[in-house]
């Protein structure tokens, strides 16, 4: 049975059969359906600060994407095509069309962006509206890599080595990289609070979380490059709403609205003042633009 939420109030939970998956949904509010997917090394629990309000106007789902969270993890599979964006993004449509929704808006932070992306390419006809925060594509920042982006994102290099590599090493002390995560991309001391920091290390110490955030990271490197190589010409067509943090990576090294020009046909956006964690580092700022977009 559906319990409440600890982290999104007036949220519950819900164990969601994604073909064959479990995903791990907290589900609140009334009104038009819109998707909220978190990144790494959160889970849904990031939205906690935005999703009530968003409740307020529509029927909010906060999913955690397969391998994070209390979502299933299962085995990485050959050529790491379990947690290819292309499955990760189908678990999420399997999820709305369980709960009633065929056609939704998207908002995707980080990775949980890097799904939505390829959502709306291969469900095109599911997508209303889509918001990436804090991301440009993924195959434009490999193939735009230099020393400052794999100096500042080194996790990306990192996580992609063979196993057992880096799941032995983070699992040395979790916390500390968990930590080091945090600290490092967040630019507002005290955004990520305890309590959730607390929830974050709950699933990090699982080595099933470790191991499933890696294969994410390896899918990144190579079989999703080679589903967005097939899908170059490809545009989105509804519109998309490209939000970063100003004092962040993504915002210093690219020119955000530019990457995405390239990838769909409608794309506005801009900056806020803040790291990569817009949802926890100005909660207000990013709900009054997403409620701009998501309600025109």
């Amino acid at each position: 049975m559906p319990h409440p939420s600890p982290f999104l109030a007036g949220f519950h939970l819900h164990d969601i059969d994604a073909d064959g998956v479990r995903i791990r949904a907290a589900v609140g509010g009334a009104g038009p359906p819109l998707l909220l997917l978190h990144g790494h090394p959160q889970t849904h629990a990031t939205w906690g600060r935005i999703a009530p309000r968003l409740a307020e106007r529509f029927t909010v789902v906060a999913a955690d994407l397969r391998g994070y969270g209390d979502s299933d993890k299962p085995p990485g599979g050959v050529g790491h095509a379990a947690y290819a964006k292309r499955a990760m993004a189908a678990d999420q449509v399997a999820v709305m069309r369980a709960l009633g929704h065929e056609r939704f808006a998207l908002v995707g932070h980080d990775r949980g962006g890097r799904v939505a992306h390829r959502l709306a390419l291969d469900h095109p006809h599911a997508v209303t509206r889509l918001a990436v925060l804090d991301i440009a594509p993924t195959a434009t920042m490999y193939a735009r890599t230099d020393r400052a982006f794999a100096t500042r994102y080194f996790w990306w290099f990192f996580l992609i080595q063979p196993e057992p590599l880096p799941e032995r090493l983070i699992a040395a002390d979790p916390a500390f990289f968990l930590r080091s995560q945090i600290d490092g991309q967040s630019k507002t001391p005290g955004a990520t609070s305890e309590a959730l920091f607390a929830e974050y290390l709950r699933c990090y110490a699982d080595p099933a979380t470790r191991h499933a955030i890696c294969e994410d990271y390896r899918a990144a490197a190579s079989i999703d490059l080679e589903h967005d190589a097939a899908d170059a010409s490809a545009r989105i067509a509804v519109p998309l709403l490209a939000l970063w943090g100003a004092k962040g990576t993504v915002g210093q090294l690219y020119d955000v609205l530019a990457t995405w020009r390239e990838k769909a046909t409608d794309v506005s956006g801009h900056a806020l003042a803040c790291g990569h964690t817009l949802q926890e580092e100005a909660p207000e700022e990013t709900l009054a633009a997403l409620l701009d977009f998501l309600t025109p």
